[in-house]
């Protein structure tokens, strides 16, 4: 038996050029598709509007001089296209790419039968072995003192308590009205004198008091660029249309005096008798921050293991298909050269790509439909969390994951997210990485400064 229906003279075959190169041809006869050429025919009779000839009563043979080559082509290459598609999926054929249809010069559409070939790139066969030791490193970046002891005095600036002044100086905080014209500048902001410079500068603002409008050049106004772009809410690219002066309303200055080191400070940070002592808040804050900068350790580790299996696991390509298949597969077909070009900075990720597809196969690591809701489920919480909207009630928390399963984009990024987790887990499980624990700096310098 057929192990899948084909039109009755429809006959399809296979062969290998080679173990990474094939072609299919498949052989048609007009009875395969002539009742179909004729249904549409007559349905473009029907609705013809030709002059000379009311609706529906254009002579057949006008309307087969006129249409039928292309109706007959658009219908072969749907027949063709639905029985390719399904030869390939039932004889479980692993391609790279999409079948090349093999060209043909003034093809004959009113002859009885037809004769088509597509070439095939087909993925190679290749291991991947994981057993090699302290081939890739895994970095585990550590906290300093000086991140500790910015974050306590965050905490303790945070939860402590402002006290009105007169005039700004040290490290007052100074809220004001900032305008410029010229840039389209119209924003409100909290600064202190340390991100201002110039002497005349510091010198206004310490003199000026609640109420106060006050004019100064913005030239050599503030610290450096990202300080003014933050402070006066624009883009770099915007700066250069300040003009003249920035004016300053000022409308409050304040001392913020830092809470003291004592339960009630704990337990507003962490919750009630979770935290009772600076060395057990000292302790959490290492752990917070250690967290957060081990996704850049295991972003660097992903990369250092993609490299490392590339340049590791050896298996050819049908490269010139490839090269073929990338001159011919976009909108506007590419040059040899440009297809060479394109083949040249692809190959690594495609490389990449199919030992990926190797390693989830071989180890089972296919996402579940379960698996990816309670993984979206984990990211909003996550997410709600950091604009301080913990505790969303079940029924809306799957609410927003349903609807986020509906959209079809953000579904696939929230299952890529979810692969690149679990191929992460499967590498530091299985390969034997060498652990080496440093600083935030030398880390930055080791990893991404070396050569």
């Amino acid at each position: 038996m057929r192990p899948y229906f084909l039109p009755v003279h429809m006959k399809i075959t296979r062969k290998y050029n080679d173990a990474l190169n094939a072609i299919i041809t498949i052989n048609v006869e007009r009875n395969d598709f002539d009742d179909k050429v004729k249904s549409v025919l007559t349905d473009y009779r029907k609705k013809a509007n030709i002059p000379g000839f009311r609706k529906g009563h254009v002579p057949m043979g006008m309307i087969k001089k006129k249409y039928e080559t292309a109706v007959t082509a658009d219908e072969v290459n749907k027949l063709l296209q639905q029985n390719l598609d399904q030869y390939l999926k039932d004889e479980k054929l692993k391609i790279l790419g999409n079948p090349l249809p093999v060209m043909q010069e003034d093809l004959d559409w009113k002859a009885s039968k037809f004769s088509f070939d597509f070439e095939l790139g087909l993925s190679p066969e290749f291991e991947v072995k994981l057993t090699e030791k302290n081939k890739v490193t895994h970095y585990q970046i550590t906290a300093t003192e000086e991140m500790i002891d910015d974050q306590v005095r965050h905490y303790r600036k945070q939860f402590g308590k402002l006290v009105a002044k007169k005039n700004a100086k040290d490290d007052y905080e100074i809220t004001a009205a900032l305008k410029n014209e010229a840039a389209g500048i119209d924003t409100t902001h909290t600064f202190d004198l340390g991100q201002i410079k110039g002497k005349s500068n510091l010198a206004t603002l310490s003199k000026a008091t609640v109420g106060d409008l006050i004019l100064i050049k913005y030239k050599n106004l503030f610290k450096d660029e990202p300080t003014a772009t933050r402070i006066l809410n624009i883009s770099v690219d915007k700066l250069k249309e300040i003009e003249g002066e920035i004016s300053f309303d000022i409308k409050e200055i304040n001392q913020r005096i830092l809470a003291e080191m004592n339960q009630e400070f704990f337990d507003k940070i962490y919750g009630p008798d979770t935290v009772k002592s600076e060395k057990q808040m000292r302790s959490k804050i290492i752990e917070g921050i250690e967290k957060q900068l081990e996704q850049q350790s295991d972003q660097k580790l992903l990369n250092d293991i993609t490299e490392y299996l590339v340049s590791k696991t050896k298996f050819d390509l049908p490269t010139e298909f490839l090269k073929k298949w990338m001159q011919n597969s976009g909108e506007q077909p590419l040059s040899a050269e440009a297809a060479d070009d394109e083949y040249a900075r692809s190959e690594r990720g495609i490389r990449y790509q199919l030992i990926e597809g190797k390693i989830i196969a071989d180890h089972d690591l296919q996402i579940k439909l379960e698996e990816l809701k309670e993984f979206a489920k984990e990211m909003i919480i996550m997410q709600m969390a950091n604009y301080g909207q913990a505790g969303l009630p079940d029924e809306e928390l799957e609410g927003v994951v349903a609807r986020i399963m509906s959209n079809q984009d953000e579904a696939r990024k929230l299952s890529e997210q979810l692969m690149s987790k679990k191929l992460l887990e499967f590498y530091k499980s299985n390969l034997l990485l060498k652990k080496k624990k440093l600083t935030f700096d030398a880390f930055v310098k080791e990893a991404y400064e070396q050569g």
